[in-house]
């Protein structure tokens, strides 16, 4: 029997139609175009503007953007990944909704959190469910609606984030292609440095944390800036050392989307040219787990079968990591 690798076979993304650019931010917060581009590399950021749509929306409609166009019928997928930071509310998952709304009925769903990693680690979850043989159609999801839970009078934290969806499908693969290697870790120290303080168990929502703005994202910006240029580099080029690649045998660096200068020290360090690695972020913001896949549903066109390519992220907690993927399809 023929080895089974995990391959994407599929990619769709959506993003709301509402731009935020940085003009409109300079009459919202005490900043400017030039000092948010020159930090974070952001020009703009798309917002989902209905109150009564949650991530689920965005989820939904980047899971059928990919189902239309690889013309699949959702009744074929196994299972469905839900990578978000944002679900749609407690306890009832985001992703066994989305399952039911674009007809997966006969696919089992649940969502995964690790914050800007999560797509990440749903990469490493679908494929090896896939690996297992158990199942041949897995969606992986990557959705958040971070205007949700952005305070738009902190100027550290409202310059960076947007909304926005990317999925992928991950099938068998038997020529040897897709996910090859995956360097994933994490670090409890982070806690501190990147969380919304309320809404969990330690400290239920009440009308203080509400007055007091708890609910809303924080950061400490230097703190997250270190770890992650530091984690992001040191993941990517600890996977080309265990895999025998040099910088000349990658084809494309897929990076996380949170600052520029971020995706800029990790393409450094592999010492890689700019035109290997894919960027979006000016377009976008930081997406959390929804920057990965955009980033694939943007490039397809560049993304050839054979492509090594290697995959970056950092997120709260403290997560990262780094995956090597061989890309199995020219897009038709």
């Amino acid at each position: 029997m023929n080895t089974i690798t995990a391959a994407i076979t599929a990619v769709g993304g959506y993003v709301p139609d509402f731009v935020l650019s940085n003009k409109v931010l300079e009459t919202m917060v005490d900043t400017n175009d030039e000092w948010i581009t020159t930090r974070t590399g952001i020009k703009e950021r798309r917002i989902l503007k209905d109150a009564d749509k949650g991530t689920s929306y965005l989820a939904i409609k980047a899971a059928q953007d990919l189902i239309a166009k690889a013309n699949i019928d959702p009744l074929e997928i196994d299972m469905i990944i839900m990578a978000t930071a944002t679900p749609d509310m407690m306890v009832a998952s985001t992703g066994v909704y989305v399952a039911t709304e674009i007809g997966a009925t006969n696919a089992f769903a649940y969502d995964l959190q690790a914050a800007c990693s999560s797509f990440l680690y749903g990469m490493s979850t679908a494929a090896a469910y896939v690996q297992s043989g158990r199942y041949k159609k897995v969606l992986l999801i990557g959705a958040d609606k971070m205007s949700s839970i952005v305070d738009y009078t902190d100027r550290a934290t409202c310059i960076i984030f947007g909304d926005g969806a990317g999925a992928v499908l991950f099938e068998p693969n038997y020529e040897g292609l897709g996910l090859q290697d995956e360097y994933l870790r994490s670090d409890g120290v982070g806690r501190d440095f990147l969380k919304i303080p309320a809404g969990g168990s330690l400290i239920p929502p009440s009308e203080e944390t509400v007055k007091n703005r708890q609910h809303n994202i924080m950061q400490d910006g230097k703190t997250v800036f270190k770890y992650a240029v530091t984690n992001m580099a040191d993941a990517s080029e600890l996977i080309l050392h265990r895999n025998n690649l040099t910088n000349q045998d990658v084809d494309w660096l897929v990076p996380h989307q949170a600052n520029r200068r971020i995706i800029d020290a990790t393409a450094g360090r592999l010492e890689l040219d700019d035109s290997k690695v894919l960027v979006n972020i000016e377009r976008y913001g930081n997406t959390t787990s929804g920057t990965l896949p955009l980033v694939l549903a943007d490039f397809e066109d560049k993304l050839k079968k054979g492509d090594n390519v290697i995959f970056a992220a950092f997120g709260g907690g403290f997560t990262w990591g780094s995956i090597y993927l061989k890309w199995a399809y020219d897009k038709k």
